[in-house]
């Protein structure tokens, strides 16, 4: 292991606090006036502006940081080599100096070889060290400092440090596939997982080969610097260690004996908190959003029941999934007199999101529900199972060094050391794989051994998303992107997603499907309604329905948003209040605005034809139902028995419809359905539904994704009906003029090949 030794920071570093800086008073005991000279100024070297006050205040903090310790390491390794491994604990200040040091480096170069850019695996993330980089840099974020996130571009082409989602970095790859213009990458928070983030470390190995003067940081957490180490060969690794200050210890308390039922102990624990006494924000990780709405519900309760003078509980639910943010108190504490205790409740995925200053106490259950992809039947199924080492490891850090805090543990020791991997499952082994793919063909990748994966994902997940794309009409003959393809990959959607909005311009109903792939890309945006109010907003669930079903109900409650926001004088104020009273998710819906507008763009820049609006209509209904069919005929069920027990297409898995679908409240139940998602869980659902007919689906799915289904009954009525078809008179001039007049577009199977989808 090319281990380096830690030396103390750099002199020229640190000789920046000693420089001339704005005096607190101007003036002297002889009444002299001082005057500065621009000479007298240190100019800030990249934007050339001399520096603030602040700045200096903040270069006293950054040298405080634990990271600082390793700068002299750091930068003589990134001068001399192409790969280079830091690891550390959280809040050690990795993923704020890193980048700015190697910033520091390419100033040097003067950017002969590219600027930086730092990647994330969450949006939020990234939003937030831009502030604080551009803060500490004394520059002007979106001017020298910027972020990347899905929908959103703070930078300008000359910005010198970039802060980006992972995902964003390999879109950016496909117009710039060796990414010339960074000199240095630096991927953050490998210890996640993700499938870009995967990607990417793959992709980087033979992009340094073809870009010898590229730099490349590798940030991650100590349990998995040994197994990058061993990936990457002989490169330098640097290791930061944090010391607990003397006197704040962080306490690790494990239960007795396991737990059979987590959920109530974790309560019971956290009232006994509050009865100590004893000040401090809780941290509560759950398994998943369901018992994150029940906690709520319960402490909300069983608060109003706890004597004034212990304080108020102030349960706070943080579902990052859903783009809602807590990194500050709101008014309502700041402003009381009385104490109140906020209790945070989130799940695995908050435990490097949350920044509260004042988390004394976490609460760590030690399991999580994962959705986990199975490719034989095409869903995900919810698993629940303990969380990693370093996940447990990462709740405790949540704290941070700078105080004393309690982190119960509500399973034993045992259970820590047996039960637990060391390090979180990959995503790449547990997800849809066909995006990936789709993204790996765009780059030229035919066979998917050329991209070296840390943990290679499993050849079935590998062939199904090649199936699935060749479905789509992804691929041609040979394997490689057919034209079609090449448009799907340009869109940041699911392949099946991007295949219906193309079809669309052939059906001319894009405005809608825009609306569409917008709605479902969003966070889901009807929210479950406090205990006590499910009538009301059962009653305003009911203004948006649609007869045609879930699809065209997010394209009423999108238009309704739109025009409540035409309506009102000030948007911000009256866009919350309007969601509030109607029981949606604002930030979902300003999300999903974002994202129609940008896909909007795509489609004008690529030139495809955009056919006016036409909601309403029986034709246009017709339509959106085709593209939308030329995109998820793989995913189709049937009811049975009249029922709601829906069989899917296949599979021999049976499910019902989710309770927010438009159908749920009507007395009869479509047969055939298209739905864009379904999950194997204990109430096995499909989420947004809408109604088609098998006329339509043997229409738009093409013959051999038929063929290739498992013989069942519905298979069975399918060939039925193409058999009845395929004996009707061939003479097409002859049934056009006998039957023109009362034919209904969706039965016209007899012209097949004029209604199919021209890009099928």
């Amino acid at each position: 292991m090319a281990a380096l030794q830690l030396h103390t920071a750099n002199q020229e570093s640190a000789s920046l606090s000693d420089r001339q800086t704005f005096p607190e008073e101007f003036g002297s005991d002889s009444g002299d006036e001082v005057l500065l000279c621009d000479a007298d100024l240190e100019l800030n070297p990249f934007d050339g502006l001399p520096y603030s006050s602040r700045y200096y205040k903040l270069l006293q903090e950054r040298k405080q940081l634990p990271v600082w310790e390793a700068k002299d390491a750091f930068m003589a390794s990134l001068k001399s080599n192409h790969f280079i491994i830091l690891s550390g604990n959280a809040r050690i200040g990795k993923s704020s100096q890193i980048p700015q040091w190697c910033a520091e480096h390419c100033l040097s170069s003067k950017y002969q070889h590219g600027v930086v850019v730092c990647t994330q695996t969450h949006k939020q993330t990234a939003v937030g060290l831009a502030l604080r980089v551009a803060d500490e840099m004394d520059v002007n974020i979106g001017h020298e400092v910027g972020y990347i996130i899905p929908f959103e571009n703070c930078c300008i082409s000359e910005s010198i440090l970039r802060y980006s989602t992972d995902d964003m970095l390999l879109q950016e790859m496909m117009s710039d596939p060796l990414l010339e213009h960074y000199g240095v990458i630096i991927i953050d928070e490998t210890h996640k997982r993700t499938v870009s983030t995967d990607v990417l470390l793959g992709l980087l190995k033979d992009i340094v080969r073809q870009r010898p003067e590229l730099k490349v940081v590798i940030i991650t957490s100590p349990h998995m610097s040994n197994k990058l180490h061993t990936y990457y060969g002989d490169v330098p690794l640097i290791r930061v260690e944090s010391e607990e200050p003397i006197g704040c210890p962080i306490e690790v308390v494990y239960s007795c004996m396991p737990q059979e039922n987590y959920f109530l102990p974790a309560l019971r624990l956290l009232f006994e908190i509050h009865h100590s006494r004893e000040k401090g924000d809780v941290a509560i990780f759950l398994s998943c959003k369901k018992e994150i709405d029940e906690a709520d519900s319960i402490i909300r309760r069983e608060a109003s029941k706890v004597h004034p003078m212990l304080g108020e509980l102030v349960p706070i639910p943080f579902y990052p999934e859903q783009s809602r943010s807590i990194d500050r108190p709101s008014d309502m504490l700041e402003n009381s007199k009385r104490y109140k205790r906020r209790v945070v409740l989130t799940t695995s995925v908050g435990e490097s999101l949350l920044c509260i200053e004042n988390v004394k106490f976490v609460i760590d259950v030690g399991m999580e529900r994962r959705n986990v992809y199975n490719p034989r039947i095409r869903a995900d199924s919810l698993v629940m199972r303990p969380i990693s080492k370093i996940q447990a490891e990462m709740r405790t850090q949540l704290m941070g060094t700078a105080r004393s805090g309690k982190c119960f543990r509500l399973y034993t020791e045992e259970f820590l050391k047996k039960e637990m991997t060391e390090l979180s499952s990959a995503c790449v082994v547990e997800s849809n794989l066909t995006r990936m793919v789709l993204f790996l063909k765009r780059m030229d990748i035919a066979d998917m051994g050329q991209c070296d994966f840390i943990d290679r994902p499993a050849p079935e997940a590998l062939m199904q998303a090649l199936e699935d794309l060749d479905y789509l009409a992804a691929l041609d003959d040979d394997g490689n992107l057919s034209e079609i393809g090449i448009i799907m990959s340009e869109f940041p959607l699911d392949p099946q997603m991007a295949k219906a909005l193309v079809a669309s311009c052939e059906f001319d109903c894009v405005h809608e499907m825009l609306t569409i792939a917008a709605m479902v890309t969003a966070p889901f945006c009807f929210l479950d309604p406090p205990p006590g109010s499910e009538e009301v907003a059962r009653t305003c669930r009911r203004k948006f329905l649609h007869p045609e079903g879930d699809h065209f109900t997010l394209i009423n409650v999108y238009s309704t948003f739109k025009q409540s926001k035409l309506i009102s004088s000030s948007h911000f104020c009256e866009d919350e209040k309007w969601c509030h009273d109607n029981f949606l998710n604002c930030s979902a819906l300003r999300t999903a605005d974002a994202i129609r507008a940008d896909l909007l763009d795509i489609l004008q820049r690529i030139e495809l034809p955009i056919s006016k609006p036409a909601f309403g209509t029986h034709k246009n209904s017709l339509n959106v139902k085709r593209a939308l069919l030329s995109g998820y005929f793989m995913q189709t069920a049937r009811d049975v028995d009249g029922l709601g027990n829906y069989v899917m297409l296949t599979h021999k898995h049976v499910a019902q419809l989710h309770p927010f679908s438009s159908y749920c409240s009507s007395r009869l139940k479509p047969e055939w359905v298209l739905f864009h998602e379904f999950t194997i869980s204990e109430n096995n659902c499909i989420r947004i539904i809408s109604e088609v007919s098998p006329e339509m689906f043997i229409q738009l799915a093409p013959q051999y994704y038929f063929s290739n289904l498992p013989p069942s009954e519905s298979k069975e009525l399918l060939q039925e009906i193409i058999d009845h078809f395929s004996k009707l008179p061939t003479d097409r001039e002859e049934q056009h003029v006998t039957s023109k007049e009362n034919e209904k577009p969706e039965e016209n199977l007899s012209h097949q090949n004029e209604d199919r989808c021209a890009i099928q």
